[in-house]
């Protein structure tokens, strides 16, 4: 069995998302949900279906980073997955989790990927730039922004009337949809 963290910074759909579709299946336990804010709505979430959460700062993350991973070794974590998590991953973690991190981005990278590069931000330079289609990709994690190996990728149609927070709406259903099957595939 393979045992996962969540590692998010704000509401945690995603997360109460993979709660739901992972609860019966024997090949991978979510076993901890990681935010660097004490206000996160992912905290609420993990709550409600039991999840060990741990809360730390961007100041220990980066700092005090092999004691964090000591922490994950500790608890047998196999897998990290990033979902709305606004910190980069100190190298670190790359080293001791080769492969074994995945983050989900909301473009279709390498476009619109990069520092800053995250949630509405996206989408607006998307609608700015008047592109045709957009998505989600799902990435293995290294040392770069947004470039690790691309797990896979889900596109979605941008209409003309499409505004920032219509594409974030079709954006989040496919997160939806193919985060689970991303994690499937790494199992």
């Amino acid at each position: 069995m393979i045992n996962a963290a969540i590692f998010a910074s704000g509401e945690g759909t995603n997360a109460e998302n993979l709660f739901q579709h992972f609860a019966s299946d024997p090949r991978i336990k979510i076993k901890l949900v990681v935010t660097n804010r004490a206000d996160a709505g992912v905290i609420a979430r993990a709550e409600r279906y039991k999840k060990n959460v741990q809360i730390i700062s961007k100041t220990t993350l980066l700092n005090y980073s092999e004691k964090f991973i000591e922490f994950l070794q500790v608890e047998k974590i196999d897998l990290i997955i990033l979902a709305g998590f606004l910190i980069k991953m100190p190298d670190a973690f790359i080293k001791a989790f080769p492969n074994r991190i995945i983050n989900i981005h909301p473009s279709l990278l390498p476009k619109y990927g990069g520092k800053g590069m995250y949630g509405m931000h996206v989408h607006e330079a998307v609608i700015a730039n008047h592109e045709k289609e957009s998505g989600i990709t799902i990435h293995y994690v290294n040392e770069h922004y947004d470039e690790g190996e691309i797990i896979l990728q889900a596109k979605c149609t941008v209409e003309a009337g499409d505004t920032p927070d219509t594409l974030s709406k079709k954006i989040r259903l496919l997160e939806f949809e193919y985060l689970p099957k991303a994690v499937e595939k790494f199992l």
